[in-house]
């Protein structure tokens, strides 16, 4: 029998145990790494943050998780995007600026002395509190509930028990009817050089 195609990925989603997945509420975590992208085909910008948990029983959650991934082409998935108001003046926008400010918010009031400069870079090392929700889901017919960051907001909240939750997300076609959950979907890391930690 000759070896037809796809047969190694077939072969790896044979083997896939799905992993733990995180649940929904407020964790205080740290900035790993960031990047800005440029949108394409008319997106909007956005900064990529690749993100782990640092205090409480899921501390390194994605960074375990990382590392007990035997799949080859296992990605990081603590990443949180932020897109960037396009200034155009539309609704989307105004809603795009409001969500920008509140990621920033929560960065500056979690990192005692910090101030929004306009250089995301300086965002590495930062810590601050991130609302997970969960997010039902439609894939390849499955319908599948997974966590999701959906907001920042200040470490101390989430230390306090003060963080506000996450309503439940219904997308795709989700039409409530399935009780599987699975980790969320991986994220694309760009192609480059190696760092530390993958990004």
């Amino acid at each position: 029998m000759e070896k037809f195609s796809n047969y190694d990925s077939a072969r790896e989603k044979a083997n896939f145990e799905p992993t733990e997945k995180l649940p929904k509420g407020a964790y205080v975590c740290k900035i790993l790494n960031v990047r800005y992208e440029k949108g394409e085909e008319g997106k909007s910008d956005m900064i990529v943050l690749q993100t782990d948990i640092i205090e409480g029983d899921y501390k390194d959650f994605f960074k375990t998780q990382y590392e007990n991934n035997t799949s080859e082409d296992k990605k990081w998935k603590g990443i949180v995007r932020i897109y960037v108001p396009r200034d155009d003046g539309s609704e989307q926008d105004e809603w795009t600026r409001n969500a920008f400010a509140k990621w920033v918010a929560a960065i500056e009031d979690s990192n005692s002395g910090y101030k929004w400069d306009w250089k995301e870079e300086k965002w590495k090392n930062k810590i601050l509190g991130i609302v997970y929700g969960e997010t039902g889901t439609v894939i390849e017919g499955k319908e599948i509930v997974y966590t999701e960051a959906r907001f920042g907001c200040s470490a101390d909240k989430v230390r306090e028990g003060k963080a506000p939750s996450a309503k439940f997300k219904a997308k795709n076609g989700y039409t409530g009817n399935g009780n599987s959950s699975a980790p969320a979907p991986a994220l694309e890391a760009p192609k480059g050089e190696a760092d530390e930690i993958p990004f």
